[in-house]
């Protein structure tokens, strides 16, 4: 009995990709978020892209988290650049400035106003942050090593800044970069914030004089929960110290939870008109959830 051969498919002809192989992808179809006249030299260095040209994916993450964070905040320098003529911008635990540098290039490269300064406590990533902008002719990007207390004081920086941001700044550096925004009267904040460990420790300390009568002891029985309460907590006291502070503020999602778990996106405006009432109702809730969950001991940091 003979046995018949399996199917194959038909080669193509010399020189034809066969079926089976596809066409390599342009970069603008591996990368659609591009804009026409974006660097990618930029990219390159900051190995979103390979020196080939390729997209890497250990970054694209990475890349989508900040696509998606300038497009918020691009009409907000937009409104500060219409308001006064120029605009300055400073992004708190800037890291390698993946976040500034993008902006740059896509906001302020193209106009002959405004100043982005990275706070970056590490020297190393501070100076070739330095390096890289000279390379590229990125003359109005300033880079201070400094933590972001420090930054309050820093000669390099002017006595008001536009916009603040702090993305995936960790524990209490948020609540810094919040601080440094109120000391700067900037005019809108955008955090990002990362792990926050700091309340969940003092509710751990403290859960015995807290809410440990009623049902609600269960959402730190567990330190998972702890932790996870904790941060959402966090979060709650930071919007209502800006809002006691005349900020109005929005909380939605930065990107898919897919891209990122440390999600969660706050928006402040400073609001010109009186709010008296809501400020003096912000700090009533605000002093109110410290004490009815016993963190107290955090008041100063929280300090309306």
């Amino acid at each position: 009995m003979t046995r018949s051969r399996p199917a194959t498919a038909p080669k193509a002809p010399h020189g034809q990709p066969g079926a089976a192989s596809k066409a390599a992808k342009t970069l603008e179809e591996q990368l659609p978020e591009l804009r026409p006249g974006q660097s990618v030299e930029l990219l390159k260095e900051l190995h979103i892209l390979t020196r080939e040209g390729k997209l890497n994916q250990d970054t694209r993450r990475k890349l989508k988290q900040v696509y998606h964070l300038v497009r918020f905040i691009e009409p907000l320098l937009d409104e500060v650049l219409a308001a006064r003529g120029d605009v300055t911008l400073a992004d708190h635990g800037a890291g390698k400035s993946y976040l500034g540098f993008i902006l740059y290039d896509l906001f302020f490269k193209e106009r002959p106003v405004g100043r982005v300064f990275g706070v970056e406590a590490r020297t190393e990533l501070v100076d070739k942050s330095r390096e890289l902008a000279a390379r590229l002719g990125f003359t109005r990007m300033d880079f201070l090593a400094t933590t972001v207390q420090q930054a309050l004081t820093h000669p390099g920086l002017p006595p008001q800044i536009d916009v603040v941001t702090a993305l995936h700044a960790c524990d209490t550096a948020t609540d810094d970069a919040i601080a440094f925004g109120l000391a700067k009267q900037a005019r809108f904040m955008v955090l990002v914030p990362c792990c926050q460990a700091e309340v969940a420790g003092v509710m751990r300390q403290n859960k015995a004089l807290s809410l440990s009568r009623s049902p609600l002891a269960e959402l730190w029985r567990h330190p998972l929960h702890t932790r996870e309460f904790g941060s959402q907590i966090t979060n709650v006291l930071r919007c209502l110290q800006l809002e006691a502070h005349g900020y109005s503020v929005t909380v939605t999602e930065l990107v898919g939870w897919e891209h990122s778990m440390k999600n969660e996106l706050i928006l402040a405006r400073r609001m010109d008109r009186d709010r008296a009432a809501s400020q003096a109702r912000s700090r009533e809730r605000l002093q109110q959830v410290l004490q009815e969950l016993n963190l107290q001991a955090l008041t100063e940091r929280f300090a309306a």
